[in-house]
């Protein structure tokens, strides 16, 4: 069992940046892939980002490239979301998510261990 806590949500204008962290509690974090999803009120679970295991590899969606970046540290078995000028409707719940696999995935149902969650709001 995997447990992911994620930190760092909160309250920002438009065009401030944030970072979001994850902690997992798993010694063999290094064989996860790891990635970022974020759900809006009303709306689907949407994919935000994914990184390799090593680190090496990342992919973002559409709405969030060139602004976002994900990073891992499986030194510390922590995964990052730096995001930078955010917008209002960045504004959900962003959740953290693993899986054990070779490449990079993009959907939810291919991730089975998820954190809780931390709120992130863009006020314009």
């Amino acid at each position: 069992q995997v447990q992911l806590v994620e930190s760092g949500g909160g309250l920002v204008q438009a065009g401030d940046s944030l970072r979001l962290s994850c902690a997992s509690s798993t010694r063999t974090f290094n064989t996860y892939i790891m990635a970022w999803f974020r759900q809006a009120p009303g709306k689907e679970r949407e994919f935000v980002a994914t990184i390799s295991r090593s680190g090496a590899n990342t992919f973002y969606g559409d709405s969030v490239k060139g602004r976002f970046t994900i990073s891992r540290d499986n030194a510390k078995n922590m995964v990052y979301l730096q995001m930078n000028s955010l917008k209002p409707e960045d504004t959900a719940v962003y959740y953290c998510a693993a899986t054990i696999g070779i490449s990079p995935v993009v959907t939810v149902r291919n991730y089975k261990y998820w954190g809780q969650g931390t709120q992130v709001t863009v006020s314009s």
